[in-house]
């Protein structure tokens, strides 16, 4: 952790330490990602059990990618706002 605070003063970045209120802010916003990735995970899970084509379950395979790359950008946009908020 030094090696990377010095790393990062080298370089004239800084953290600025975040309240109590935006640790809370980040913690929502990382459970509603990993909430919403869980329900599409089963949602994912039983569209397989009733598909059998593999040209099917490929299309299915991709959209569960998409969903999952969506939610983790928005996860990843809301804490850089909150993040942002401290500054």
């Amino acid at each position: 952790m030094e090696r990377l605070s010095r790393k990062d003063a080298a370089s004239g970045t800084e953290l600025a330490a975040l309240s109590d209120a935006q640790k809370a802010a980040i913690a929502e916003a990382r459970q509603v990602c990993e909430a919403r990735t869980a329900e599409r995970r089963i949602m994912h899970q039983s569209a397989l059990a009733t598909t059998f084509e593999p040209e099917a379950r490929a299309e299915l395979d991709r959209q569960l990618r998409r969903d999952l790359e969506r939610f983790a950008e928005t996860c990843d946009r809301k804490i850089a706002e909150i993040r942002n908020a401290a500054s």
